[in-house]
């Protein structure tokens, strides 16, 4: 499985060996006057399977308020299915074959029948939707379910507990990345999620084992590596997004609450992820027990 598939679970709201690490998924990343803690999260979990991670306690616990990538209390549905059919549909007069040409176009029509859905449910859709769309069908599969993963649960404790939630950016703004794709990039990058399909299963379970153990360098090795052939996605993805999210970040350290920051855990690893640009500002991260 390549970068792309993995992203799934770590960017849009996913291990060194598989040897034992005493390490998890969080750092603690120290302020002026406070403590952010930075976990790596996983959208969609096995409800089997759900346990998080040590560490996730802790920082919840002693957290005032959570901040993930979206604000999921103030998420609406309506609003979100009007944006969906504005900007994720074709124009009229365009086709997915147009789009994809006849090659891409069978294979994309072979994997989502071999998923349940005829290509003739899907033709609306531009091509980076249909990447989404087949990705979490695929995950659904083999037993992931997002109202398990990181974020859903962590709302639902917060909702429990009268945290509040805030968020880094709106949906639109997130998706609003892949429809701004070129069309060549996004049918690049649908063909490229349905090669991933046929190994997500055997690569996701080696990810979710390094994910547990903490193992930040495998991580970033796994997370990052194919993102060569397709540099522009990696920078729009991730390092972008991150840039943006940093000063929000460095204004929480600047706080007097305690904060627990829930991001894909691709957001943490490599030189340009979250923990090495709060470091080269200053900032001491340790990774919790």
């Amino acid at each position: 499985m390549g970068g792309y598939m993995r992203c799934w679970l770590f960017v849009l709201g996913l291990l060194g060996s598989l040897t034992a690490h005493a390490e998890s998924p969080v750092w603690a990343l120290r302020g002026e006057k406070n403590t952010v803690y930075l976990p790596g999260s996983i959208h969609l979990l096995k409800a089997g399977e759900s346990q998080l991670p040590a560490g996730f306690d802790r920082a919840y616990h002693d957290a005032d308020e959570l901040v993930m990538e979206v604000d999921l209390d103030n998420l609406d549905p309506a609003e979100t299915q009007v944006w969906m059919m504005e900007h994720a549909t074709f124009a009229e007069g365009k086709t997915l074959l147009d789009a994809l040409g006849e090659k891409r176009h069978a294979r994309v029509a072979a994997e989502s029948e071999r998923l349940g859905i005829p290509i003739e449910g899907l033709s609306q859709f531009e091509p980076w939707m249909i990447a989404l769309t087949l990705v979490q069908l695929e995950y659904m599969k083999l037993g992931f379910d997002p109202e398990q993963g990181v974020e859903k649960q962590l709302q639902r404790r917060a909702a429990a507990d009268g945290k509040e939630i805030g968020g880094f950016e709106t949906v639109a703004e997130q998706l609003g990345l892949l429809d701004g794709m070129s069309d060549e990039d996004q049918a690049k990058f649908l063909d490229l999620t349905v090669t991933e399909l046929k190994n997500v299963e055997r690569e996701t379970d080696v990810l979710l084992a390094a994910w547990r153990n903490g193992n930040i360098d495998k991580l970033d090795s796994l997370l990052t590596e194919e993102y060569d052939s397709f540099p522009d996605l990696y920078r729009m993805l991730v390092s972008d997004r991150n840039k943006r999210w940093m000063p929000e970040l460095r204004r929480l350290l600047k706080g007097d609450k305690d904060y627990m920051v829930v991001v894909g855990a691709l957001h943490l690893v490599g030189k340009e992820g979250l923990l090495e640009m709060a470091k080269a500002q200053g900032f001491k991260a340790r990774q919790l027990q």
